[in-house]
């Protein structure tokens, strides 16, 4: 485990004051594994009178009596029988163990409705804090009243009745993270889903967490490449962004994530893909993709599928947001993909109406703005000091008829720096990805791109924004001259250029090349119909010809003139060469 803070700090709580061989174990333990010196200090706890709590940062590492109990147990739980004889001993006096008794704060469930529960005689509850239930579910306090409260639960409803007794915990909603989630697909508590067995994590991270302040970020100025010729060109995502992805239904918006994601592989890219809300068939058709092309080493997948409770998905983006800071603060990139949320918010907004709070337009409660940007804020690119680490979000969010101004996405376009807007009409006409040029944006811009595709992409938005004033103006014409038509049907080569299979991301070079050799107009005198065949034929003959020349773009981000110059004059024989094949009906 790598540390990233170079502030970082380690508080040791117990009741009673450790002995210098104690605190150099202790600082022993934290230069292992923080590989480095982690200044300590010790606090008294009264609380904790039979071990100790240490808190490193965000991480704790429990060492009280209950806490080593509970994980033994849960060690215990996850042997298979006839490992061993002596196990059903173990598990037959851990069962029968019982804990010296200890005071404690007691509550009574008053009342049970759907995924609420109103508990009265905790008076010391905080908002946050995970109550357990007699039955073994946890909540976690959502609303404080002067002698009762409400929380929302994490497990079967069923299993919690009027008159049950509900303790505390003194710990607010906490996320297991760790090396050994990185391809796996858990829920929104951490447990695994996908009957590969039980996870060991490294620690926890809380669920709700402060965005780090603007002495801890630094600028945006490293791409996080889609591998979309679209997005890339013209859109482009920096480390540490936050792109939102918005569109109507079935437009292909989580086929952008997903080739996102795919184009992370081999650059040490840890992905996360949140799923909201949507049936699980669909979250397992995506991992087996993902899976099938290799994706799933470097990418965890956290769901709370329609068939789950409103709690658990209220907090399922914040647990996948955990999981990427802890990763960000050693140092390393993330992508983190919310899908999506919209369906975040209504389930918010069931909880705030069964909470008994107020409802706002559409409904939702007031805070539903606060909701999502306590969650994108945590985003971000952190300072050298800070170890670098990046987390770069791509919120999806679903329109109605393509109404941006609706109230959940007119919230999260003023929070994220920039949307992907993906339009209907053009999904249907076989464009596809289907980027509005005029509504998309990308407000870091060319800082998050490479001189290389800066240089490539040159004027291929006022290109396009050209070719679609005059497709408007020209569509009821019928006499246009030659220049005219010239000109659509460069537009409209662009704009064949663009379009993308799925699960086919391209790499730098080739963005590059395809580029570089469209602008300079070499394609202008290819059909329509076979701009596709045109373009891959050009690829894979670079990669014959001039592997060099495809290498030192990957490597530099550059493209000089001299390399210009080489990409439009193997364009232009390349054109020559499929001009003759086609002429000779090849």
């Amino acid at each position: 485990m790598r540390a990233a803070r170079s502030r970082l700090s380690a508080e040791l709580r117990s009741a009673e004051e450790p002995t210098a061989g104690q605190l150099q174990r202790f600082e022993q333990f934290l230069a292992h594994t923080y590989k480095r010196k982690v200044p300590l200090r010790w606090e008294h706890d009264e609380a904790l009178q039979d071990g100790f709590r240490l808190q490193v940062g965000s991480d704790v590492y429990d060492w009280t009596l209950d806490g080593r109990v509970r994980q033994f147990q849960d060690y215990l739980r996850q042997l298979e029988p006839g490992e061993n004889d002596i196990l059903p001993l173990m598990r037959q006096a851990v069962e029968r163990w019982e804990p010296a008794p200890t005071p404690e704060e007691i509550g009574e469930v008053l009342t049970v409705d759907s995924d609420i529960a109103t508990v009265g005689g905790l008076a010391h509850a905080q908002y946050g804090e995970i109550l357990v239930f007699s039955s073994g579910v946890k909540g976690m306090v959502q609303d404080l009243r002067p002698k009762e409260l409400s929380c929302i639960l994490f497990g079967d409803s069923e299993e919690v009745s009027a008159g049950s007794m509900v303790r505390r915990t003194l710990k607010t909603a906490g996320m297991p993270v760790g090396e050994a989630y990185l391809g796996r697909v858990v829920d929104a508590l951490g447990v695994p889903v996908d009957g590969k067995g039980p996870i060991q994590p490294e620690a926890f991270r809380p669920m709700e967490a402060p965005a780090p302040g603007i002495l801890d970020r630094q600028p945006v100025n490293a791409p996080m490449e889609t591998g979309l010729l679209a997005i890339d060109s013209m859109f482009p995502i920096g480390r540490g962004q936050r792109e939102l992805i918005i569109g109507d239904r079935q437009t292909g918006k989580t086929a952008v994530a997903v080739d996102t994601i795919l184009n992370q592989k081999g650059k040490d890219v840890v992905c996360i893909y949140v799923a909201i809300g949507q049936k699980t068939s669909s979250v397992a058709q995506l991992t087996e993709n993902l899976a099938r092309r290799g994706a799933m080493e470097y990418t965890i997948i956290v769901t709370a599928p329609a068939g789950a409770s409103a709690a658990l998905q209220y907090i399922a983006p914040y647990a996948g947001c955990a999981l990427g800071e802890h990763f960000m603060h050693q140092g390393r990139d993330v992508l983190i993909v919310y899908d999506d949320l919209s369906k975040h918010a209504i389930a918010y907004r069931a909880l705030s109406l069964l909470l008994e709070r107020s409802p706002g337009r559409e409904a939702y409660p007031g805070d539903v703005f606060y909701l999502h940007s306590r969650l994108l804020e945590r985003s971000a690119h952190l300072s050298d000091e800070l170890g670098g680490g990046s987390m770069t979000a791509l919120p999806i969010v679903e329109t109605q008829a393509g109404d941006v101004s609706a109230y959940i996405p007119t919230n999260i376009i003023s929070i994220t720096d920039g949307q992907i807007f993906l339009e209907s009409d053009l999904f249907f006409a076989g464009q596809r990805p289907a980027v509005n040029v005029g509504l998309s944006v990308s407000r870091v811009g060319g800082d998050a791109q490479t001189k290389a595709m800066r240089s490539a992409a040159g004027a291929i938005r006022l290109e396009l924004a050209q070719y679609r004033e005059m497709e408007v103006f020209t569509q009821f014409s019928s006499d246009l001259d030659d220049a005219t038509k010239r000109q659509l049907a460069y537009g409209q080569g662009l704009m064949r250029l663009l379009r993308q299979p799925q699960y086919a991301p391209f790499s730098q070079h080739q963005q590059v090349i395809a580029l570089t050799a469209a602008l300079a107009h070499v394609m202008q005198d290819v059909p329509l119909a076979q701009i596709d065949a045109f373009r891959a034929g050009l690829l894979a003959c670079a990669e014959e010809e001039a592997q060099d020349l495809c290498r030192r773009i990957d490597m530099t981000g550059l493209l000089s003139p001299e390399d210009r110059e080489e990409i439009v004059a193997l364009a232009r024989r390349f054109l020559e060469q499929f001009q003759g094949r086609k002429g000779q009906g090849d």
